[in-house]
């Protein structure tokens, strides 16, 4: 059940996220072996042979809390009442989020609109429209502050409630022609991101943010995107969050619309006004965003009693991993092991860095 941190639960939170090569999935098996997150500090260290991976230093961390308190940050972890319930059903949810700005926005109903950032005049002017239309409706719309259809949508909510999701800290303001409107959020919008104070973004950690997008709405309009583009990124991750996904459609003469027009030919909702996002949004409020809770529970793992079946099963799956993404429940299928053991040979793998993973939990060869 959801629960307030104390500020050494939280430090400690803070302390296993930062760590070089823990991730959601990594901090989710973590925590699920051994219970807290201080336990799982003091084991780290006979989990990791690569010595000079070490968790980052309690002054360290408080540090950051410092700085975010002072900036007027929110570090909110998972388990926390205030951590959106939307992105908290994703498996697993970002341990913990910065939030700059107004939270109460995060638990309206949210709808992404996303698109080209070499967006077209007319598709930049239908994005803005239709932000300011669902605003009014009640929704706030969520999308990534990058040029064109995302920076529109912004504009369009900006009086009504809008939320940016970055793949840098909330303090990193990217691209540079956005910072009177990431100014402006910062006092009538909010911006969030899992990733640290300070963090300038990478081209990997977009499709983080591209996740955390979704994550937090109920649907995901797209407007202009080609047939290989990040968007179509974040449209596959509402499809996998059980998210609704909605698109414009757009002439097939240009290239910047045939990610639409494939999106609405392979079963996308076909949107050409609020009143078609509200209608489709309208359908899921009784739809409920978690599986129900099973009564059954395993039976305690004693992981340091099966270390050396542990061992065995990271040769096992290494020898399974290739350079492509694999899903991390096909590794677990085709090594024939219980579950339990390559659970823990997997996690042992990522965080010693022999494997590369994907936000959506796929991993893939170093």
């Amino acid at each position: 059940m959801p629960r307030e941190l104390s500020f050494t639960e939280r430090r400690d939170w803070l302390r296993l996220i930062r760590t070089q090569n823990v991730g959601p999935v990594s901090f989710r098996d973590l925590i699920n072996r051994f219970g807290d997150a201080r336990t799982a500090l003091e084991e780290l260290p006979s989990l990791i042979r690569k010595k000079e991976i070490r968790p980052p230093s309690a002054q360290q961390v408080e540090a950051e809390m410092d700085y975010a308190d002072r900036m007027g940050v929110r570090l909110i972890c998972a388990i926390e009442p205030d951590y959106p319930a939307y992105l908290r059903a994703l498996d697993p949810p970002p341990p913990v989020i910065s939030v700059l700005g107004r939270l109460d926005l995060l638990h309206r109903p949210c709808v992404a609109i996303i698109g080209s950032r070499n967006a077209s005049a007319i598709g930049q002017r239908f994005a803005g429209n239709l932000a300011a239309e669902l605003g009014r409706a009640g929704y706030t719309i969520v999308s990534g502050l990058a040029r064109g259809i995302d920076s529109a949508a912004h504009h369009g909510a900006i009086e009504t409630g809008t939320v940016a999701v970055l793949g840098g800290g909330v303090d990193h303001i990217y691209p540079r022609e956005n910072a009177d409107l990431h100014a402006n959020m910062t006092r009538n919008g909010a911006i969030v991101s899992e990733s640290p104070l300070g963090y300038r973004a990478t081209a990997r950690d977009f499709p983080r943010r591209n996740r955390i997008i979704s994550g937090l709405s109920r649907g995901v309009v797209v407007i202009e995107a080609a047939e290989r583009s990040g968007t179509l990124i974040t449209a596959r991750y509402a499809l996998e969050q059980n998210r609704e996904v909605m698109a414009a459609p757009g002439s097939p003469l240009d290239p910047r619309t045939k990610g639409c027009n494939r999106l609405i030919r392979d079963g996308a909702h076909l949107i050409e006004n609020a009143g078609d996002v509200i209608s489709v949004l309208e359908s899921l409020r009784s739809l409920g965003l978690q599986e129900p809770k099973s009564h059954y529970t395993p039976a305690p793992f004693d992981a340091a009693r099966a270390e050396a079946d542990i061992k065995a099963a990271i040769i096992v799956v290494r020898r399974l991993l290739s350079p492509t993404p694999t899903p991390r429940d096909d590794i677990i299928r085709a090594s024939g092991l219980p579950l339990p053991i390559v659970t823990a040979a997997l996690m042992e793998i990522e965080l010693n860095g022999d494997a590369a993973v994907e936000p959506d939990g796929r991993l893939s060869l170093s």
